[in-house]
């Protein structure tokens, strides 16, 4: 590819069009990865407890180049994730601590007791 096309490519804005049956997303909690030399075959699979067939609700066929670049995605935003659920779990250690010495912390939008009263 020249230098101009590739940049011409590169400048372009790409529209992604997401319908309202793919937003609702697909649940699974278990992903078969297979590949070959040419690609690699993403199935993601629902597990229920109690039962012992599954089925594959959704099949990905990525290239080799594309899995690596979301293989990096990944690490990516699990390190994002990471920092964020650090940080969130700081700020309830925290916020438990204020409330077993009886101090709301002052950033605390309302008062919130879940303690148990002895009753029901």
């Amino acid at each position: 590819m020249s230098d101009n096309n590739q940049n011409a490519v590169e400048n372009t804005e790409l529209s992604i069009e997401l319908t309202e049956e793919v937003a609702e997303g697909i649940y699974s909690n278990l992903a078969i990865i297979t590949h070959s030399t040419s690609e690699f075959v993403l199935d993601f699979v629902r597990v229920l407890p109690g039962v012992n067939k599954a089925k594959v609700k959704s099949r990905i066929i990525l290239t080799p180049e594309h899995a690596f670049r979301l293989y990096g995605a990944l690490q990516d935003n699990l390190k994002q994730f990471e920092a964020q659920q650090q940080k969130a779990f700081e700020v309830a250690k925290a916020n438990a601590e204020a409330s077993n010495t009886g101090n709301t912390p002052k950033d605390f939008p309302y008062p919130l007791d879940l303690h148990p009263k002895g009753e029901a």
